[in-house]
């Protein structure tokens, strides 16, 4: 059970600083959206300061499920 609940907090885990090669330190990042897929979405982590590609992240699309009642 502990397991399962760390999972899910780590699921949805944000990088807000990443450390930038180019720039030689830990600095805030921008997240922007590469590619929507079926099944999940593709972002990319880009240095705020001299905008280098830092890293990627792919979110599962969470399903939903809607109820209509009939009359």
């Amino acid at each position: 059970m502990f397991e399962e609940q760390t999972k899910e907090q780590f699921d949805q885990f944000e990088a807000v600083e990443l450390y930038c090669p180019h720039c030689k330190m830990a600095l805030p990042v921008r997240k922007t959206l590469l590619l929507v897929l079926p099944d999940s979405e593709i972002y990319e982590y880009r240095c705020s300061k001299c905008g280098a590609s830092l890293g990627k992240k792919e979110e599962k699309k969470r399903t939903t499920s809607i109820i209509i009642a009939g009359e």
